[in-house]
């Protein structure tokens, strides 16, 4: 079998020349031989300005046909893209694109308006990534390339451009494609380096188990500097010659919903929170009638009424998709029973960014309630623990999937492997004989919001311990929303003259300060003050685990 990942973008650009390919959601479609157009514009901008194989390019902006064509642009010409979440602060971005080395930084318009140019000051160039005009040049061949590169084009192609012209880089399987930071401050951030076998990987898995076509349609809602994003809602549908829309505006459940309607696409991948939504506005509330109740107990009617749900649940999605994957965090158990009970087609994967992402993951007739699947073709999964079946353990992996190591981070690069080279997920998870695997818990600190995003406590933590008073403080997850724990610095506190109230009002005025320096999907919902010092360890460090 060919395992090369850009071979898959070659065929189909080529195979599909004539389909749409990305629409920005109310705006203009770019076709497979338009996409194609654009990715060649920027290699002869790459090339004049002299980027070569392996070189570090930045993409930050969000989901948009532009960003698509940017991120196939710089791995087809032999570059390294280091896709950043446009919802990470001005100073994570900048600190960012220095850690990884950047060359350019292709950035969208409401991301561009926080940066500051001077904080990045070994970027040759900074691209608008809505039109692909030039916001900051420091290289005369970049500012001639780009004034003149429809002009080179037209040099190059005088008879126009064909699908016998379309030739793009060899990669080779443990060659690096692609940069994805964890999260946005390189203290705690880590580069994780994937290869072009985890993209062909993943892309593979998904040719092979989900049933889509050359021309068939889906909603892009994830963010795709996210890795489940970028593999099953871009790569995957773009290898195929499917037609991808993006929502380019923030996804609430509004415009969710309407594009679903609007769009109907055949495959939906989405997070827990969206399905839950829709349940909670859309089905609970005619459930709640007495009627509805009763005719749940009546065994014959039974199935008429789960029959009549799952079409509304069905509806909502656009009605048209062979089955709806649900990725990025753990699904509610009520939630699950509930999709179980009505015989809704859904499918739940697990996975990490070291994985690119995928680790497990079943079809949704072959389902075992409650697990995560099991695993996945070219990955193996064991438990360290005894009996597995039993006695949870970490979940250990490796296969095709697996990540190099962290970018510029030896230390770390040992520690996320075992001595003998299998890969530390930090999740705890039982097994069973036929391999589903059914998570526990997490080992690390890490949290995970209910729309899927990674947050790391000791990140929001040390902007919080910074800020008038605070001695020390937890962010836990409470309901789902992530809650401070905070034990004021009381003697300085008091000898400052305040008093109690005073200083419970300060903490909720260091909640809102925080809110304001942190992304948006890590918000602080509440504070609760404690009077004594947090439990520690011998080592000094708190027993997270005494309040969560």
């Amino acid at each position: 079998m060919d395992k090369s990942f850009l071979r898959l973008i070659e065929n189909s650009i080529k195979n599909n020349w004539d389909l749409d390919a990305l629409t920005d959601y109310k705006g203009a479609t770019l076709q497979y031989k338009d996409v194609a157009r654009k990715i060649e514009k920027i290699h002869i901008m790459f090339e004049a300005v002299g980027i070569k194989k392996g070189d570090k390019i930045a993409l930050c902006g969000r989901n948009s046909s532009h960003w698509g064509v940017t991120f196939l642009a710089t791995l087809t010409y032999g570059a390294v893209i280091v896709p950043i979440l446009h919802e990470f602060k001005a100073d994570n971005i900048h600190s960012i694109v220095n850690h990884s080395g950047a060359r350019f930084l292709f950035v969208g318009d409401r991301v561009w308006e926080n940066l500051n140019e001077e904080m990045m000051p070994n970027l040759e160039g900074i691209i608008l990534v809505n039109d692909f005009s030039t916001l900051i040049s420091r290289s005369e061949k970049l500012t001639y390339a780009r004034e003149h590169l429809n002009e080179e084009f037209g040099k190059k192609y005088p008879k126009n451009f064909r699908p016998e012209h379309v030739h793009y880089h060899q990669d080779e399987p443990d060659e690096l494609a692609v940069l994805s930071y964890t999260s946005g401050t390189t203290s705690q951030s880590k580069g994780v380096m994937l290869p072009y076998r985890s993209l062909w990987s993943n892309v593979q898995f998904a040719i092979d188990n989900l049933p889509i076509k050359p021309g068939d349609k889906l909603v892009s809602i994830l963010p795709m500097a996210h890795c489940f994003g970028l593999a099953f809602e871009f790569l995957y549908e773009f290898s195929v010659g499917c037609h991808i829309y993006f929502l380019t505006r923030v996804p609430s459940p509004k415009i969710i919903f309407q594009a679903f309607s609007e769009i109907k696409p055949n495959l939906v991948i989405t997070v827990p929170l969206v399905v839950e939504k829709i349940i909670k506005k859309e089905v609970m509330p005619k459930l709640e009638s007495s009627l509805a109740k009763l005719l749940l107990h009546m065994p014959i009617i039974n199935d008429k009424v789960y029959g009549a749900i799952r079409e509304k649940m069905e509806a909502a999605f656009g009605g048209n998709f062979h089955s709806v994957i649900i990725g990025g965090a753990a699904l509610n158990k009520d939630i699950e029973h509930f999709l179980k009970r009505i015989n809704f087609r859904y499918m739940v994967g697990y996975g990490m960014t070291e994985c690119g992402p995928l680790i497990s993951y079943e079809q949704w007739d072959r389902f075992k309630e409650g697990s995560c699947g099991k695993p996945i073709e070219r990955m193996e999964v064991r438990i360290d623990s005894p009996d597995p079946e039993h006695e949870s353990g970490e979940i250990q992996v490796r296969g095709d999937n697996v990540m190099l190591g962290y970018y510029k981070n030896e230390e770390a690069t040992r520690a996320a492997f075992t001595d003998d080279g299998w890969l530390h997920t930090g999740d705890l998870a039982l097994m069973d004989k036929a391999g589903n695997i059914t998570i526990r818990g997490r080992s690390k600190n890490m949290l995970l919001t209910a729309n899927g995003q990674n947050i790391f406590p000791e990140e929001i933590e040390s902007e919080l311990n910074n800020l008038p008073y605070v001695s020390e403080s937890i962010i836990v997850q409470r309901n789902g929303k992530l809650a401070a724990l905070i034990y004021p610095d009381f003697d300085l506190a008091y000898r400052d003259g305040l008093s109690d109230d005073a200083i419970n009002k300060q903490m909720e005025q260091n909640r809102i300060d925080l809110n304001t320096r942190i992304p948006a999907y890590c918000q602080v919902n509440s504070v609760t003050v404690y009077h004594e010092e947090f439990e520690k360890t011998p080592k000094k460090s708190i027993k997270r685990y005494l309040y969560q």
